[in-house]
């Protein structure tokens, strides 16, 4: 990459598409005029609306093709960007700090009135106090905060009250067979968890999933509901002040960082919305895997391998967050062969880097070698991102994401998808991969392992009710022992490893039999409005 020298202009490379011959400033594109180093009379691709949710990946191998490791977009009429596609440029975007910012108060658009006041992007990009608007030491200091606090769960116990949670949703469901595991599993799973993190009583979990089934509506109840999430965790912050305990508001609250109030409330609702959001994706985008991906499925009964390969599979091929805003240039530059003006905002292409060649190491063919590169425990990939603003929840999210796909093989080891493939929608966020729904069908549950004996640990989470097993349960199915851990494996086998990472569990061979095909009522399409639009892309 190309660095002007201090007090000198940027000078686009030859033959730039984002230039005019003889160096004429950019003309009018969009109804405005698009100061910088963005192409000029032609349309820009957006990265919105249909064609990033029906073939992302086609998009980007377009947009590589067409410009290389950088590309033109548009994120809605008339606000542009640069889209990084490359797997070294993204490297270099996310470690160059101090030509690349995560304070979006400098970039250009809002500060030229091109950002309407209720533009969908408001939310993604508005800059707040948090670890992830800042450089430099606040950066440091709020990120070590959140790292440390996160550090202090004990594994162990994560699995058992994720599995518990689990078993308890799989126990709620209909005598019928069918479920969408989107909006019944994937979607409520990672709040009954976060509320137990947080400190929050066992009824909070319901209660949350009211108040943001109601601010996802947009409708009447959700402006009360909005007020009412923002309250009940300002009255938790305000609790665990006075009141602290073995949870993660209060360690937050207790850290040397001494964060305030204010600050303490702003992190827990990024705890909240990026670990549900990524959560939510990972694990529905991994059960679609493994009902929809014959060779993944084939090799999985086969046993060579495991949960946490497919976990792998999926960072590599579907990352819960496809691409991330972003940062913003804080000097003219040239990144990939394009120029890039100061102010410009690129946007993290996370998916599009990891189905670089370049990432795929020689002979590799973009998203057919993946599967492969991830056997072994490859995570190269950038589903995390990368530099100093590397996601610091990867370990509990692996956690939760595992257990979760491990008891539903155990406990519905038939399951089957309910709609052909090519039906399954997913949503068109420019942000989040995720599905819509995943109807499946099953005609069996196995038994959930009797509760592990209490043991000490520095976080002991409130115990998830649970209610019996569902009557009718197919003779023969699998039942797991007191012995086995929370990532028991379908055949009855378990793994004592505390690495997060890695599993044994294989789901056993389908027992099915025929049904009539149906699924549940497909999932809404919108996610957390205003509190969790800015991370879904609504």
């Amino acid at each position: 990459m190309t660095v002007p020298e201090p007090g000198t202009t940027a000078v686009p490379p030859p033959g730039c598409p984002a230039h005019v011959a003889g160096g004429v400033p950019p003309a009018e594109a969009h109804g405005g005029t698009l100061p910088g180093g963005l192409p000029v009379g032609v349309p820009l691709t957006p990265l919105h609306g249909s064609a990033v949710a029906d073939d992302p990946h086609g998009l980007y191998a377009r947009l590589r093709a067409q410009y290389g490791p950088v590309a033109p977009i548009e994120l809605e009429p008339g606000v542009e960007s640069w889209l990084v596609l490359g797997y070294p440029e993204l490297l270099e975007l996310t470690r160059n700090e101090a030509l690349f910012s995560k304070d979006s108060r400098r970039w250009r658009v809002p500060a030229e009135g091109r950002l309407a006041a209720d533009s969908r992007l408001q939310p993604m990009t508005s800059w707040r106090p948090t670890l992830l608007n800042l450089d430099g030491a606040e950066h440091q200091r709020l990120r070590a905060a959140v790292a440390d606090t996160l550090a202090r769960v004990d594994h162990r116990q994560l699995r058992e009250t994720t599995e518990a949670a689990a078993d308890a949703l799989i126990d709620s469901w209909g005598p019928d067979g069918t479920a969408d595991l989107v909006a019944q599993y994937a979607r409520r799973l990672p709040l009954l968890v976060f509320t137990q993190l947080l400190g929050l009583p066992d009824e909070a979990g319901a209660h949350l999933i009211r108040l943001i089934s109601h601010i996802a509506d947009s409708g009447p109840e959700s402006v009360r509901a909005n007020q009412e999430f923002q309250t009940l965790l300002v009255d938790l912050v305000r609790q665990r002040r006075t009141t602290p305990g073995a949870d993660l508001t209060s360690w937050l609250l207790a850290h040397p960082a001494a964060l305030t109030d204010e600050e303490a409330v702003h992190h827990l609702v990024v705890l909240m919305i990026a670990g549900n959001e990524t959560t939510i994706c990972w694990t529905g985008n991994t059960l679609r895997l493994l009902l929809t991906d014959r060779r993944f499925r084939a090799t999985l009964t086969g046993g060579r391998l495991t949960v946490a390969d497919a976990l792998e599979e999926v960072l590599w091929r579907d990352p819960p967050t496809q691409n991330f805003p972003g940062r913003w240039a804080t000097s003219d530059t040239v990144l990939g062969g394009q120029f890039i003006a100061r102010g410009d905002m690129l946007v993290l292409g996370l998916a599009a880097a990891n189905a670089d060649p370049a990432a795929q190491g020689p002979g590799a063919h973009g998203h057919a070698s993946m599967g492969h590169a991830s056997i072994g425990g490859n995570r190269a990939h950038l589903a995390w991102g990368a530099g100093k603003h590397v996601c610091p929840a990867q370990h509990p999210a692996r956690i939760i994401v595992e257990t979760a796909v491990e008891t539903l093989l155990h406990r519905l080891p038939d399951l089957q998808l309910a709609v052909p493939p090519h039906e399954l929608a997913w949503r068109p966020s420019p942000w989040s991969r995720a599905l819509i729904s995943l109807p499946v069908l099953y005609s069996a549950f196995t038994p959930p392992r009797p509760p592990a004996p209490e043991r000490p640990s520095a976080w002991t989470p409130p115990h998830m009710s649970q209610t019996p097993q569902t009557p009718g349960a197919a003779p023969g199915t699998a039942s797991r022992t007191a012995s086995g851990t929370a990532s028991g494996t379908v055949s009855g086998t378990a793994s004592a490893t505390e690495d997060p990472g890695r599993s044994s569990s294989t789901p056993s061979d389908a027992t099915s039999t025929a049904r009539t095909p149906g699924s549940a009522e497909p999932a809404r399409r919108s996610w957390w409005n205003s509190l969790a639009g800015w991370w879904s892309g609504r």
